[in-house]
């Protein structure tokens, strides 16, 4: 639990070190408003009260379960059994299945698209030669400006930053990851020795573009009537089944992909998507409703990303559906924190993996006594071990064993690849490991 503890206090801090560039006055109000609006939509729901979820506190009466031999047994949906209890047999099967489990996150979990998403117009802001560490590159800064005529009291621009070397001779490919707007003079830390993500990125010939999901929704609770989404619902508060901030960021990856395919550095039929945590869970999202991404890597996405999410141990959907983060979803999931429970939410992530089958999908997660158990890294391992039999009925190959592997063991014969590394809250130990994997997929 000490570690559950540690890795709270971390995320908090990374959370808060980009939080923090809004006065106290100003958080208080968008916490205010977080509160206002999860309030709204239980009173929409009917719902007059939500369980707590558990405490990252050891010490607390409801501390969250760390540890494996107090998991409880549960009983997961079966992705090829169709909901009226007929078994899905082959490939055509599937895509009738598929359609059924992408409706139901779409209408219990993640939300639906609204049919009004205006057009992105991207803009390049400036162009420059330049250095990333030894590797010459040209850096592009650009802007995505959405059409706000239909409703011009929300403006809305998506940042994004592609980088390409520059001695490419042909297009190359490219990895889009889900970037934080750091504030001002702020820089992040390294994580560990060598070349970092992005000189091992450009050591490839590879191209990568940075992504600020900020940009276009906000990252709380109070920005729902604002932001790709307020902008759609005319500043208004969204339905029980309107798509949450997940599947907004999602969205933004997926008009990313747009300005790629128009960019002619870049192989846009090799492009790839990276998040770490909560942009872990917008990256699987992505990956789960863009098709033409190629390959996700999946960072600590935890609890609403690769966890499976009846296992009690560490973050619970009470965690989720709180006013802290229950914007990362529809309006319906926060049912199953009260009346509802877990047990009766239709999906889990292993479903979620399966909708990209047969993609490559790569699991990243630190190590237990560094990252701590918040995440459950069995959790992200089991969620794999069940989508393979989907991936394996379409000829792909799922993960190898469903024991549990060793700290540093590379699980990745397959299009679903699990790898925990000893470092912590982070992707950058598995950065070399998923670039090899994803060379048998873009080379």
């Amino acid at each position: 639990m000490k570690k559950l503890c540690c890795l709270l206090i971390f995320l908090t801090g990374l959370y808060g070190s980009v939080f923090a560039q809004f006065s106290q006055q100003a958080r208080d109000s968008l916490n205010k408003l977080s509160r206002e609006y999860h309030q709204a939509m239980m009173d929409k729901l009917g719902i007059s009260e939500l369980r707590h979820g558990p405490s990252g506190n050891p010490e607390a009466p409801n501390a969250a379960n760390s540890k494996e031999a107090n998991v409880r047994e549960y009983t997961l949906p079966d992705p090829l059994v169709f909901e009226d209890g007929t078994k899905v047999d082959n490939a055509q099967d599937w895509q009738r299945r598929e359609a059924e489990i992408r409706e139901l996150f779409n209408r219990e979990m993640y939300g639906r698209l609204p049919d009004n998403i205006p057009e992105v117009n991207w803009e390049i802001i400036n162009e420059a030669d330049t250095l990333e560490g030894d590797y010459p590159v040209t850096v592009k800064t650009l802007r995505g400006v959405i059409d706000n005529s239909s409703y011009p009291e929300i403006e809305v621009e998506i940042d994004f930053t592609l980088t390409v070397p520059q001695n490419a001779e042909k297009p190359v490919p490219a990895m889009i990851h889900f970037g934080w707007n750091w504030p001002e003079g702020f820089t992040p830390p390294r994580s560990g020795e060598g070349p970092t993500w992005k000189e091992q990125l450009l050591e490839q010939g590879w191209a990568y573009g940075e992504l600020i999901p900020t940009s276009y929704q906000a990252d709380n609770g109070a920005g729902l009537t604002e932001g790709i989404i307020g902008l759609t619902n005319k500043g208004e508060r969204r339905d029980p089944e309107d798509w949450g901030t997940l599947r907004a960021w999602a969205w933004g990856a997926s008009r990313t992909l747009d300005y790629l395919e128009t960019d002619s550095n870049v192989d846009a039929d090799r492009v790839g998507i990276e998040g770490l945590s909560r942009y872990g869970k917008a990256a699987i999202v992505a990956m789960a409703y863009e098709p033409r991404l190629a390959i996700g890597f999946i960072g600590s996405s935890g609890a609403g990303g690769t966890k499976i999410l009846r296992r009690n141990l560490g973050e619970q959907v009470e965690n989720l559906a709180s006013s802290a983060e229950y914007h990362w979803f529809a309006g319906n999931f926060i049912k199953y924190a009260g009346p509802l429970t877990v047990d009766d939410l239709p999906v889990d992530a292993h479903q979620l993996i399966v909708i990209c089958a047969t993609r490559p999908v790569f699991i990243s997660v630190g190590a237990p006594d560094v990252e701590g158990t918040w995440v459950d890294a069995k959790g992200m391992f089991l969620a794999g071990v069940h989508a393979s039999p989907v991936y394996e009925l379409l000829g792909a190959g799922g993960l190898p064993t469903d024991n549990f592997p060793p700290l540093g063991a590379n699980l990745d014969e397959g299009e679903i690849a699990f790898r925990q590394h000893e470092g912590g809250h982070t992707t950058g130990p598995n950065w070399s490991y998923f670039i090899e994997y994803a060379r048998s997929y873009f080379e």
